[in-house]
C-alpha cells in the first residue's frame, strides 16, 4: 500500500534523495526540543511549541549565517506536507458529524460572524494605521491556514511570505490567550472552546485545543477547515468593499 500511494509523487522522494536534508533535520530537531520545553512547563499556553521551535530556528540561522532561502531550499518538504494536512482537517468532521450536524446553527452563525470579524478587523486597523496596499492584502486572510491564506494573498496583490508570517504570528498569539481569555469570559463547553481556536488561530490553535480537551481539538480542526473554504468564497467577493 506504501509504494503505491508514493507513486503519484516521485519528485518529493527525487528530492529528498538528492538534497542536503539538514535544514530539513534541523527543523524537526527544533520541533521536539520545543516539545520537550512545553512538556517540561506542563504545557503551559506561553511555551507555545512553534514560537519556541521558530526561535530555535531562528536562532540557529543567524548563528550559521544562513539565509532564508537556504533554510527554505533544505526544509521544503515540510511546506509540501501543509497541503495534504490541511486535506486531513475532513477527518475530525467526519468523526463528529453528528454533533456537528446536531449544533449546524451554532456552527453556522460563529463561523460567519468569526470569519467576518477577522477579514474585517485586519483590513480596518491596518487602513486607520496607514499600512500599503501590498500589507493590507497580506493581512486579510490572516486567519486561516497557511496554504489558503498564501493564495488568497497572492490573488489579492499581497506578499505570501508576509502573510505566512502573520498567519504564524496570529497563531501564536491565540494559542497563548486561549485558555486565559476563555477563563475570563467563563467559556467551559469544549466545542465553543475549540471553534474559538480554530476560526481565529487556524492550526496552531487547534494544537493548543487538543492539550485542553479532544472535544475542543475536534472542533477546532472543524472551525480551521471551514473558515479557509469559507474565507476562500468571500474574501474575493468582499475585495470591493474592502478597497483591495
Amino acid at each position: 500500500m506504501i509504494p503505491s500511494l508514493l507513486k503519484p509523487h516521485p519528485e518529493v522522494w527525487v528530492y529528498l534523495a538528492a538534497s542536503p536534508l539538514s535544514w530539513l533535520t534541523l527543523t524537526l530537531v527544533a520541533y521536539l526540543v520545543a516539545d520537550r520545553i512545553s512538556i517540561a512547563c506542563r504545557r503551559h499556553p506561553a511555551a507555545n511549541l512553534v514560537a519556541v521551535a521558530a526561535a530555535l530556528i531562528i536562532l540557529a540561522l543567524k548563528a550559521t549565517g544562513t539565509s532564508y532561502d537556504t533554510y527554505f531550499a533544505g526544509a521544503q518538504f515540510i511546506h509540501f506536507l501543509l497541503g495534504p494536512a490541511t486535506v486531513a482537517l475532513a477527518v475530525p468532521l467526519y468523526r463528529n458529524l453528528e454533533r456537528v450536524r446536531a449544533t449546524a446553527l451554532p456552527i453556522a452563525a460563529s463561523l460567519c460572524v468569526g470569519s467576518l470579524v477577522a477579514i474585517a478587523s485586519a483590513v480596518g486597523i491596518a487602513r486607520l494605521l496607514g499600512a500599503s496596499h501590498e500589507i493590507v492584502a497580506s493581512l486579510a486572510p490572516k486567519s486561516v491556514t497557511s496554504p489558503i491564506a498564501m493564495g488568497l494573498s497572492e490573488k489579492l496583490g499581497g506578499a505570501p511570505f508576509l502573510t505566512a508570517s502573520l498567519v504564524i504570528a496570529t497563531g501564536v498569539f491565540g494559542a497563548i490567550i486561549l485558555t486565559p481569555l476563555m477563563r475570563a469570559l467563563r467559556i467551559s463547553d469544549p466545542a465553543a472552546v475549540g471553534m474559538a481556536a480554530g476560526l481565529a488561530s487556524h492550526g496552531v490553535g487547534a494544537a493548543r485545543a487538543f492539550q485542553i480537551d479532544s472535544t475542543a481539538g475536534a472542533f477546532a480542526g472543524i472551525a480551521m477547515g471551514l473558515n479557509g473554504a469559507l474565507t476562500s468564497l468571500i474574501l474575493p467577493l468582499l475585495r470591493p468593499l474592502l478597497g483591495l
